[in-house]
């Protein structure tokens, strides 16, 4: 939700001792973020067991801050009403769908903006086959990629990965993928590949 300038001023009243850590899928502590539920009169005139988690986190680097943000640390906060729940795991809960909202931000990007066809059977198998796709780009990175290129959007995946010059050609009964030298990003795909071959069989 927006950070007005009550809940601005808030954040600055909470002490050190009220931050908890953040929490990543596997239990671990999210390393450059903090936590905290805010109270008071920032919450003046909202609903009944409304609750205020509000995020701090170091921002990545080349990232610009805003006049809401405090002491270099990048703020964002969200209003949840499920009660009885410990902060970190509304958090993570919270952090999880926005990666969800990512993903439905990537798809409408992909191919999910207009539908091109006039025949709703023909939009359906659109459909189908955009949703492939992205299913193909949610899990590949997860996969194949490692560091910041796990993190890639659609649109950059395609630059520096899909549109890669090669040649493929056959030899003694293999076949060799040959990626031009000088891209700087060979190495990322090759990295990706043999790690798609190490990958165990499902069959």
């Amino acid at each position: 939700m927006t950070i007005t300038d009550a809940i601005h001023q808030a954040v600055l009243k909470v002490p050190a001792s009220a931050w908890t850590p953040a929490a990543e899928p596997d239990g671990d502590i999210r390393e450059g973020a903090w936590i905290a539920e805010l109270a008071g009169d920032c919450l003046t005139g909202w609903p009944k067991g409304l609750r205020l988690i509000v995020r701090k986190e170091r921002p990545h680097p080349g990232a610009q801050l805003r006049f809401t943000d405090a002491d270099g640390m990048r703020l964002t906060c969200f209003a949840t009403n499920t009660a009885g729940e410990a902060i970190a795991a509304l958090e993570l809960r919270h952090w999880q769908r926005a990666r969800a909202e990512d993903r439905i931000r990537a798809a409408r990007a992909t191919g999910l903006r207009n539908l091109p066809l006039h025949d709703t059977a023909q939009n359906q198998i659109w459909l189908e086959i955009v949703q492939i796709a992205l299913d193909l780009l949610a899990w590949m990175p997860l996969l194949t990629l490692t560091g910041r290129a796990r993190l890639w959007e659609p649109r950059r995946l395609r630059l520096r990965l899909f549109s890669t010059a090669a040649q493929l050609f056959t030899t003694g009964r293999r076949r060799y993928l040959r990626l031009a030298e000088h891209w700087p990003w060979t190495d990322v795909i090759t990295d990706a590949l043999d790690r798609l071959h190490a990958l165990p069989n499902p069959g």
